[in-house]
């Protein structure tokens, strides 16, 4: 675990008050916005080539553990972001949007170091890793269509467009790095994918920047934000906790499984989201701080359940 990922959520936090402070400069508000969308396929192209695709093949054969991951995350996640904001958000459909994209998008990334911390079963969850990205890519389209259009925020096209480019633009160029690098494997495994692992953060970040730089105006004048998404946010990872473990025990997961399976249920990637937001919803800047404050909630949270589970294994011995 390097330095970056280690304190990610104060290196989330540093960006978002660098974004703020340069703001505050007209030169800077006026032209950061055309910054955001670049950094964020650079992201997305890091994440899409550091990805194991090969590990499809292991999470396939555990079949039980995979199958209800898969129902967790793709069928009871949403559902349950959908009824929170019904209950909470109803009246700022904006953020009740935000709020959905950032939930059904399950992590695939930060959940290691956490599993890792928690004791988890890390072969298990690095394999289900692709699976869940390949899901949501494929499944974003869908939420979005429903979501969106039952909240009339965007058009038809304009999704379709921002999928293409956001997705499956960087995608395919990982693949045909991967494909032009084939012969030369050393330079891209240990040269290339280590670079592009570490610099995901920082491209994110850099968008953080831009982001807060473009709209942080609005959102000092609309702290509430996040005083709306917070008891929301909170009910969703504490719901999830406790379904996570209750599963575990009805399936017989060993100990290992169910932080693996509690870390892939909680754990959330908003960067993937937010780079369609960005897109698709230009001029609706509370989707997208929906989705950054999302993460400065998550990190904490995440780090409190690593160590509550750790104290429940404690006990089971």
């Amino acid at each position: 675990m390097n330095f970056i990922e280690k304190f990610q959520s104060v290196v989330i936090l540093i960006a978002v008050g660098v974004g703020l402070f340069l703001g505050q400069y007209s030169i800077f508000e006026k032209n950061a916005e055309t910054f955001i969308l670049p950094f964020l396929l650079f992201m997305l192209y890091g994440l899409f080539l550091t990805i194991p695709l090969q590990n499809l093949k292991a999470a396939l054969k555990n079949v039980k553990f995979l199958g209800t991951s898969t129902v967790l995350n793709f069928v009871w996640t949403p559902m349950l972001a959908w009824g929170l904001g019904a209950i909470f958000l109803s009246d700022h459909p904006a953020l009740w949007l935000g709020f959905i994209l950032f939930l059904v998008t399950p992590c695939t990334d930060w959940y290691l170091i956490f599993t890792s911390i928690a004791r988890g079963n890390m072969s298990l969850s690095t394999s289900v890793l692709p699976v869940n990205l390949i899901l949501q890519v494929m499944l974003l389209p869908a939420y979005l269509f429903i979501f969106a259009g039952t909240m009339e925020t965007v058009g038809l096209s304009t999704i379709i467009e921002s999928i293409i480019f956001v997705l499956f633009v960087p995608f395919l160029l990982a693949n045909i790095t991967r494909y032009l690098f084939n012969k030369k494997k050393a330079f891209l495994e240990k040269k290339l994918i280590p670079f592009f692992s570490l610099s995901q953060i920082v491209f994110l970040c850099l968008a953080i920047v831009a982001m807060f730089a473009s709209q942080g105006y609005y959102l000092i004048n609309n702290l509430e934000v996040i005083f709306l998404i917070l008891i929301p946010l909170l009910l969703f990872f504490i719901i999830n906790f406790f379904v996570a473990q209750t599963v575990g025990k009805v399936f017989k997961f060993s100990y290992e499984d169910t932080v693996s399976l509690n870390m892939t249920t909680i754990a959330r990637n908003s960067p993937v989201a937010l780079a369609i937001v960005v897109t698709a919803f230009p001029d609706q800047p509370l989707i997208a701080l929906a989705l950054i404050i999302g993460p400065l909630i998550e990190l904490p949270v995440l780090a409190i359940v690593s160590q509550s589970l750790l104290r429940i294994r404690k006990l089971v011995k």
